[in-house]
């Protein structure tokens, strides 16, 4: 303390003698931030050792506590501290009631007093260092991450012209969903494959390969009249050969053998971006510019890709637009038009010596390898290291907000990407999205260097996570049996037996014509309609109409079918689901009765306990049910047969057979054996009483 002292007393007298740098102080008796920081972290640290010195409870505090001046030196010195403390409570604006008036506050309220206090202070700390490091530069308040708050529209709609400093001159709103487009599928050389089998990967010719492809993919059945997937899925069924090379990743060896050079781990020099009007833009549209395109990009050392899809009329999705950019020059590829020839792409896509740098990866990887069977090796992904950074939010229009003060227009990122030709607003928003990444991955390579304390670490760990998302491989959604129980598991719906069988055969019929049709589940029937419909059960197509609003085309189109499965569903028994928590499938056998008459009294079952019928031996039933689950065979996953089924007439011929699904939690598994829920297993039919 005394050290401390001295150090204020000389600021103070060196601030005395210079009479003219009294006006320019930081703060009475300091001249600047660092001379305060100075003298205060001394005062912290002397505090800290002296609290340190105390006798510890246990130790020799009970000694010293038997002496009443020890006593009342604690007493006089912790009022002190007290009412330093409300001060600064009260100076921010906190709680300060550390003591009362009558009573000293109970000592669990005055800590939770000190931690809310705490936070409070640390918060406004961390608000003024982002204002002085710049990053606050606007007054508008703070608000949670990820909060987007609503753009209100004051012009009326369709008008033209617009404010003339936005630099707008389109329509103030384009509704830009169209209607009428002609179906990309039908132009396609390959035919989409929505079969209810595994994906294979649509790759025949492997570039930069350390490792060659396998034999059974090196050739490419383009004389069949199936799709390849669907005839290399035969063909690895009748031979039983070669599946995990099959099904595996291309690049996987490659990707797990590849070595970062030491320039992509060191801190780099962020090189500028052009401005977009200086920078060249081209739309590829041909073979012939495409092959120049990826003759340009593998003599480069970088380049941005982002991708633009389309899912709501097709069942898997179609990649409508991919976008690269480089240093010099933006390219927009069609990938309709090329979707066939894009493979040659490959070359510089699993070139290691070329760096991609991609935003929010995981879906672009997947859908590239779907659609265009373009694998990436080497990538870098910048949400990933805006993650590993902690930004306040990790999205793209944010990193060019941040780095670029580029404000990005997100009215298109839903729009219907297979519009041709495609729309000047929803080019010049395609070419964005990659224009500026480049910078982007610049600057944030050198945020990741200086708080990592100049080593690679974290460097290293946004190369690894961009690696693990290029090892990312695409999963066709599988229809079996029990895929409705994944839909109302999220919904928390509790359905009879009536509604869940309702919900069961929709469900399948939904999957079986989306994937005839090639639309998306969500065209066909959306969700919230088809648990209302499998809730309310109408008894009469115009009730299944009711319940659409608007009406699907192809429930419109289908709707006697519709009520068909529903009039099944209602002749199952009704019986109640307790809750959707997890399946047990269970068959029940409904058999209609002969009445008996009333009076008779029930006769005691032969498997019952009781005076007559010993208990059964306790070991004997452990080592029986040991013997049941060793000889049970593991389950092996088959892909639904919808060759076997027929939505028309789906109970069967036996009207008295019904099979259906109980939805039981945990809860109603552990007391199954409780009195009160023998009524799950009594039959709709008449009692024997």
């Amino acid at each position: 303390m005394d050290s401390s002292n001295s150090d204020k007393q000389n600021n103070t007298q060196s601030v005395n003698e210079d009479p003219a740098g009294v006006d320019n102080e930081f703060c009475p008796g300091f001249k600047d931030v660092d001379a305060f920081v100075k003298y205060g972290l001394g005062t912290v640290v002397a505090a800290t050792k002296a609290s340190a010195s105390l006798p510890q409870v246990g130790d020799e505090y009970d000694l010293y506590r038997s002496f009443p001046g020890f006593q009342e030196f604690c007493e006089t010195q912790g009022d002190g501290l007290l009412h330093c403390m409300s001060q600064i409570m009260h100076h921010h604006g906190c709680r300060a009631h550390m003591r009362d008036r009558n009573k000293l506050t109970g000592l669990e309220e005055r800590f939770d007093l000190v931690v809310d206090s705490n936070d409070v202070i640390l918060e406004k700390v961390g608000i003024l260092l982002d204002d002085a490091a710049g990053v606050n530069r606007s007054q508008q308040p703070v608000m949670p991450a990820g909060f987007q708050p609503p753009k209100i529209v004051v012009s009326s709609w369709n008008r033209k012209g617009g404010d003339s400093g936005s630099g707008r001159s389109s329509e103030t709103f384009r509704l830009l969903q169209a209607k009428n487009v002609t179906r990309p599928q039908l132009k396609f050389r390959e035919k989409v494959d929505n079969s209810n089998t595994p994906f294979t990967p649509k790759i025949f010719v492997k570039p930069n390969a350390i490792k060659p492809l396998p034999s059974c993919r090196s050739q490419r059945p383009e004389d069949l009249d199936v799709p390849a997937a669907l005839a290399d899925f035969i063909h690895q069924q009748r031979t039983q050969e070669h599946v995990e090379d099959m099904f595996a990743h291309p690049y996987q060896y490659e990707l797990d053998h590849l070595a970062l050079p030491e320039n992509l781990l060191s801190k780099p020099e962020p090189q500028m971006y052009k401005p977009l009007a200086e920078t060249k833009c081209s739309f590829i549209d041909n073979l012939e510019d495409l092959v120049a395109v990826n003759e340009k990009l593998a003599k480069t050392s970088e380049f941005a890709v982002d991708l633009e899809h389309h899912s709501y009329r097709s069942f898997l999705g179609i990649t409508c637009l991919m976008q690269i950019s480089t240093r010099d020059e933006d390219f927009i590829i069609d990938t309709l038009e090329l979707r066939s020839e894009l493979y040659i792409l490959n070359e510089a896509f699993t070139d290691p010596t070329i760096v991609k740098v991609f935003h929010g990866a995981d879906s672009d990887i997947e859908w590239l390898q779907k659609d265009l069977g373009l694998y990436i090796v080497n990538m870098f992904d910048t949400h990933q290291a805006s993650r590993t950074l902690n930004l306040g939010r990790h999205s793209l229009d944010h990193l060019l907000k941040l780095f670029c003060n580029v404000d990005s227009d997100k009215r298109y990122q839903l729009a219907d990407w297979r519009i041709r030709p495609l729309p000047d607003e929803m080019f010049q928003y395609a070419r964005a999205d990659t224009h500026y990444l480049l910078y982007v991955y610049d600057r944030l390579r050198v945020d990741l260097w200086e708080v990592g304390n100049g080593q690679p670490a974290l460097l290293q760990m946004v190369w690894h996570k961009s690696k693990d998302i290029s090892l990312k491989k695409y999963m066709k959604p599988l229809f079996t049996e029990d895929s409705y129980m994944d839909l109302l598991r999220k919904q928390k719906k509790a359905f009879n037996t009536q509604q869940l069988t309702a919900f069961r055969l929709l469900y399948g019929w939904r999957d079986k014509l989306a994937r005839q049709e090639d639309e998306s589940t969500g065209y066909v029937l959306p969700n919230h309609m088809m648990i209302k419909i499998s809730d309310i059960l109408p008894k009469e197509p115009q009730g299944i109409i009711a319940c659409c609003n608007p009406v699907p085309p192809l429930v419109r189109q289908q709707v006697n079918e519709l009520h068909i499965l529903v009039q099944q569903a209602r002749e199952m028994p009704l019986l109640k689901v307790r809750h959707a928590s997890y399946l047990i499938t269970l068959c029940l056998h409904f058999h209609q009765e002969p009445i008996k008459p009333g009076g008779k009294k029930r006769e005691r079952v032969a498997s019952e306990t009781g005076e007559s019928t010993p208990k059964p031996n306790k070991k004997l039933m452990k080592a029986a049910v040991k013997n049941n689950e060793d000889s049970t065979t593991p389950l092996v996953f088959k892909p639904y047969d919808y060759s076997q089924s027929d939505f028309k007439v789906f109970a069967g011929t036996q009207p008295h057979v019904f099979v259906f699904v109980y939805v039981l939690s945990d809860f109603a598994q552990k007391s199954n054996a409780c009195a009160g829920n023998r009524s799950m297993s009594f039959f709709g039919g008449k009692s024997e009483r």
